[in-house]
C-alpha cells in the first residue's frame, strides 16, 4: 500500500473548509472542536480504507455536474410518475422487484448507481451485493425501464477511469 499523502491532505483540506464555511463562528473553542472533528473524520476514512485505489474516487468530480444534471431530470419525471399513480382513483401499480447486473465491479460505481436508483420515486435498491443490485419498483413499467440500463450506463461511465 502507497504512502500517498496528497489524499488525505485534500480531504482535510476540503473538510476544514466545509467546517469554517458552515459554522460561522471562528471562536478558538469551536476552530479546536472543527479540528479535531475533521482529524477523527480524516482516521475513519483511513480506517475504513477510503484512501485505497479502488474505493478512493476524486476523478469524478469534472463529471459530477453533469450526471447530477440528468439524475435531476429523472427525479423530476419519476415524481410526476408516481404522483399521476397516487392520484388515479385505482392506483395503477405492480410492484415488482428486479435483480440485474452492475455495468461496473468497481465499488463505487455500484454505490452510486444504487443510490441514484433510489434518490428517484418510484424505485428502492433493497440490496448491492456481489456486482449485482435488487431492486423494488412500485410499477413493471418502471422496472421495465430501469432494466433498459439508462442508470447503469450512467453510473458506469461517470466512475470510470481514464
Amino acid at each position: 500500500m502507497s504512502r500517498n499523502i496528497f489524499k488525505p491532505l485534500v480531504l482535510m483540506l476540503v473538510l476544514m473548509v466545509a467546517w469554517l464555511l458552515w459554522s460561522g463562528i471562528y471562536t478558538p473553542l469551536l476552530l479546536a472542536l472543527g479540528s479535531g472533528s475533521c482529524i477523527l473524520a480524516l482516521y475513519f476514512a483511513y480506517r475504513i480504507h477510503y484512501f485505497d485505489p479502488e474505493v478512493f474516487s476524486l476523478h469524478v468530480i469534472p463529471r459530477l455536474p453533469r450526471y447530477w444534471g440528468w439524475l435531476f431530470v429523472e427525479i423530476v419525471k419519476s415524481s410526476f410518475t408516481v404522483a399521476r399513480i397516487i392520484l388515479q382513483r385505482h392506483m395503477p401499480i405492480s410492484p415488482t422487484v428486479v435483480e440485474f447486473e452492475a455495468g461496473s465491479t468497481d465499488p463505487v460505481s455500484q454505490v452510486m448507481l444504487g443510490n441514484s436508483i433510489t434518490l428517484t420515486p418510484g424505485a428502492v435498491t433493497l440490496d448491492v451485493h456481489a456486482g449485482k443490485l435488487l431492486v423494488h419498483c412500485l410499477t413493471k413499467e418502471g422496472a421495465e425501464e430501469l432494466l433498459s440500463g439508462e442508470f447503469n450506463k450512467r453510473a458506469t461511465a461517470l466512475t470510470a477511469r481514464q
